[in-house]
């Protein structure tokens, strides 16, 4: 089966938990949390994957996109 990439926003629904217990556990504002599944930011490198790991998958799998 074909893996498909997430949004943030996506993997953080599909894991079960709030805006408010990921920004809690990674360190971050719920706006800036909020700003990086917007795709109005992007989160460095370390941040992303604490998410990844907080959602249980592979920092590979998570798509991280800015609009502009």
């Amino acid at each position: 089966m074909e893996n498909r990439k997430l949004n943030p926003a996506a993997a953080r629904v599909n894991a079960g938990l709030r805006q408010k217990e990921v920004a809690k556990y990674i360190g971050v504002t719920p706006a800036t949390l909020q700003n990086w599944e917007q795709g109005k930011t992007i989160p460095n490198v370390v941040s992303a994957k604490q998410l990844a790991d907080l959602y249980k998958i592979d920092l590979n799998d998570i798509t991280f996109t800015q609009k502009l």
